[in-house]
């Protein structure tokens, strides 16, 4: 028989090299081979100790306060008492679970919750595109600066003094209808405690704050883009929306997939500061998001850490569910998706 141009001889045996399986690695790696890659870790390690030594603080940080904390996750299927302690405490199940699911205000909070982080999709998560494009746009340096500056600094406040600015602005004393009783002779109206107008003031107050500083993100990817494709353009006479739509958007498309796939699966986290600071009792019924919902059952009446946790691991179980989700329909549509 020939194979490969060589002559294969029945009687001639196959002479086979015994492995001995406890030498070799679960990665395939033999012993040695292991042993010696370990060795040139640990000498890189010593080699660069100082970088290592930078980020050691990050590293303890996270360990500590993220991953540890892990084991707290374990809450939601125990009957928390506090004279046993977290690891004390007995196993009951998912009889939290089963609790959470027959609260009908836990189901409306869902939805509550939905409904205006769907609008944030709809409302404010556009707006940062467009302020980076005006900025790109501008094309006086001092302007530009002093634009950015303006529309960045809300970043920094936090939504207590945001809420206090709202009153002072929308309350029944406040400017707007001061300046309405002055012009029309109008009666105050109660614009924060509005049902109707509260998820309006939640999305314009969203914007105000952090469309400036979301936008820095976008002006850094169109700072990215290679400025002869715009030379090129306007010597072949396009107009200034065409190099926005032909150039500036398809270069910035992969940032704002990674952001979009980041905020659907934010999409059961409402923003509790935000919430908190500007809801009052006249708009509860409207702005009891999950968070919201969440600090009400933890805090107010009877504590029961044990519910609290098991709504919060739904919470963000179901996040991660959006994100999965997000990440695999971008990637069918034909976008890069976030996770590889």
């Amino acid at each position: 028989m020939f194979l490969l141009g060589t002559v294969y001889r029945p009687e001639q045996k196959i002479k086979c090299e015994r492995v001995d399986i406890m030498t070799v690695s679960p990665v395939g790696l033999k012993r040695s081979d292991f042993k010696s890659r370990l060795a040139n870790t640990g000498r890189n390690i010593l080699k660069n100790k100082d970088k290592y030594l930078l980020i050691l603080p990050g590293l303890v940080w996270y360990v500590v306060f993220a991953y540890i904390p892990i084991y707290g996750l374990t809450l939601a299927f125990k009957k928390y008492i506090a004279k046993l302690g977290l690891f004390g405490s007995p196993f009951v199940g998912l009889y939290n679970f089963e609790n959470v699911f027959a609260d009908p205000a836990f189901m409306k909070s869902i939805y509550t919750t939905l409904r205006i982080n769907a609008g944030r999709l709809i409302f404010v998560f556009p707006f940062p595109i467009l302020l980076a494009l005006i900025f790109n746009e501008v094309r006086l340096g001092k302007s530009k600066k002093i634009l950015q500056s303006i529309f960045t600094f809300p970043h920094f406040l936090s939504w207590v003094i945001v809420g206090s600015i709202m009153i002072s602005v929308l309350g029944q004393r406040g400017v707007v209808n001061s300046v309405l009783n002055l012009l029309f002779g109008k009666d105050p109206i109660g614009f924060l405690g509005t049902p109707s107008l509260f998820q309006p003031i939640v999305y314009l107050t969203d914007i105000w704050k952090s469309a400036g500083w979301s936008a820095i993100i976008y002006m850094a990817a169109i700072s990215g883009i290679d400025i002869e494709q715009y030379q090129a353009a306007e010597i072949d006479g396009s107009t200034r929306l065409q190099r926005i739509w032909y150039i500036t958007l398809p270069g910035i498309k992969s940032t704002i997939i990674v952001l979009f796939i980041l905020a659907v699966g934010n999409l059961m986290s409402g923003g509790f500061d935000q919430i908190f600071n500007l809801s009052n009792p006249a708009t509860i019924r409207v702005a009891e998001t999950l968070d919201m919902y969440i600090y009400r059952i933890t805090f107010r009446g009877s504590v029961d850490f044990s519910f609290s946790a098991a709504v919060a691991l739904f919470r963000s179980t179901i996040n991660l569910i959006l994100l999965l989700t997000a990440d695999r329909v971008i990637k069918r549509i034909g976008g890069s998706g976030l996770l590889a």
